[in-house]
């Protein structure tokens, strides 16, 4: 097993499952990039995806489907060519094939997926209407320049998982703490304490 699992036609295949693997784990304890977190969808340049059934899948475990569709096809059909022609194809034949093969597979688990997944993240309204809505930081330590993951409600009740930074630099927000979203600058929240008054200075800046 090992022997096939390292050969060199079977080395891209072995790469995906493993990459899938560490995502996982990634994600597990947190440290996963919210930016791939959002929806296929929710800009609208990906809505061309949605005929696949992907619309509505967080975009990382549409790559996570991806990845084990695409090593799960490449290293099926390499051992059965191995069984059947008596060797691996080439990887010039084996990549694209699996790779093709890949899409319907991936469409398809993104369909059942999405019907069983709670959407705990979501974008069923535009990123930038969560300004002015509060969330509570649930992964790191956010500061200046250091963001952290913060968990946010919209007004459907539905949860956004964003990064958050707070605006002003001599303030640090610990997990737990409920912050408030000021504004958005390259997929990043600047956000202030939730207590403060004087909202609508910070927000008008």
């Amino acid at each position: 097993m090992l022997e096939f699992l390292g050969a060199g036609p079977n080395v891209a295949f072995v790469v995906a499952l493993v990459t899938m693997l560490l995502i996982g784990v990634l994600e597990a304890i947190g440290l996963g990039s919210s930016a791939l977190g959002h929806d296929l969808g929710a800009d609208g340049d990906l809505h061309w995806l949605d005929w696949l059934g992907l619309g509505r899948l967080p975009l990382l475990m549409t790559l996570v489907l991806f990845l084990a569709a695409f090593g799960t096809i490449g290293l099926v059909g390499q051992q059965f060519a191995l069984d059947h022609l008596g060797g691996l194809l080439s990887p010039a034949i084996a990549v694209p094939g699996a790779a093709v093969a890949a899409w319907p597979v991936t469409a398809l688990l993104g369909r059942v997926a999405a019907r069983i997944i709670p959407r705990d993240e979501t974008s069923a309204i535009g990123i930038d209407q969560l300004v002015g809505l509060t969330g509570e930081i649930v992964v790191g330590r956010a500061t200046r320049g250091s963001p952290a993951k913060a968990r946010v409600r919209d007004f459907h009740g539905q949860s956004h998982y964003v990064m958050v930074e707070p605006d002003d630099a001599a303030l640090a927000f610990a997990e737990g703490e409920q912050v408030r979203l000021c504004r958005l600058e390259n997929s990043i929240f600047r956000a202030i304490p939730s207590g403060r008054a004087d909202f609508s200075d910070w927000i008008s800046r």
